[in-house]
């Protein structure tokens, strides 16, 4: 599961339900749990589920539905081939993002994987926090996608360490009209890891 769909994953599960109804919802997370045996937020994260039972439904016209979904959180900008500019408008991802940030642990953790992968102990090596605390800072940002796997190394002792770098490589803060959007650029394997952005990009 890519790091921007664990981001995304509350905003489109809210999105969705606004805007399809209750009737709707109910009737496509029965299908989800016959079929999958998973909720909708669960098929967000796994997004090819989520858009076989929303054609089976609304046929071609779920390719306008998943993009008015994505458009309700976030809109891309194409740059170049190695990355991608994407505007985040969603309150809550925006929150995420802005606590993070405000976090001075978490901030130097993302500082520290923002060019290079890396593994924990080099991590913790870089950001002279404590192992308790960057243990438990690491899997808060993991678990709002901020920060993913990327890579691993073999110990000596043929142990895989897993390395991680940040999901974004800059962000951009804007305010226009007391309305708050968040530019940020991501490197195209993390972008290319999102099922969401793949098939929603691809449709």
């Amino acid at each position: 599961m890519s790091g921007f769909d664990t981001l995304l994953s509350n905003s489109l599960d809210e999105t969705i339900r606004k805007n399809l109804g209750e009737k709707s919802v109910h009737a496509i997370e029965k299908r989800l749990f016959e079929k999958y045996g998973i909720s909708i937020l669960q098929a967000i994260l796994e997004f090819h589920k989520l858009d076989k039972v929303l054609r089976e439904f609304f046929g071609e016209g779920a390719k306008g539905l998943e993009k008015k979904f994505l458009e309700n959180s976030c809109k891309l900008k194409s740059k170049n081939k190695n990355e991608e500019d994407i505007i985040i408008k969603d309150e809550r991802i925006i929150k995420t993002i802005i606590e993070a940030l405000g976090d001075n642990d978490k901030s130097n953790i993302l500082n520290a994987v923002g060019e290079d992968a890396k593994i924990i102990s080099d991590i913790l090596q870089e950001t002279k926090l404590p192992q308790t605390s960057i243990y438990r800072k690491i899997n808060s940002l993991i678990n709002d996608g901020l920060l993913v796997e990327d890579g691993f190394i073999y110990t000596q002792d043929t142990r895989k360490v897993k390395k991680y770098r940040a999901l974004f490589n800059n962000m951009k803060i804007n305010i226009i009209k007391n309305k708050m959007s968040i530019l940020v650029q991501m490197k195209k394997p993390n972008f290319s890891g999102s099922t969401i952005l793949q098939i929603v990009c691809k449709n």
